[in-house]
């Protein structure tokens, strides 16, 4: 799951270097947090938080396939 989302975010932002995911959760329920340069949160994020839904949405769908619960944070 890390890396599925590292791969999306690094391609999408324009300081790939500064993308840094820490995973923290238990066997069934995972916590993604995100890390990004503070020039690159806008683009995460997108207009109304599309972009970041569709993160999530995607996410979510490959969760499902491995019977697990993941959720997706931005970090300041």
């Amino acid at each position: 799951m890390k890396e599925f989302v590292e791969y999306i975010v690094k391609n999408l932002v324009d300081h790939p270097e500064h993308v840094c995911i820490n995973e923290v959760g238990g066997t069934n329920t995972r916590i993604l947090e995100l890390s990004v340069a503070k020039s690159d949160i806008g683009k995460i994020i997108g207009k109304k938080g599309k972009t970041i839904n569709a993160i999530r949405t995607l996410l979510m769908s490959v969760a499902s396939r491995n019977s697990i619960r993941i959720n997706l944070e931005i970090l300041e």
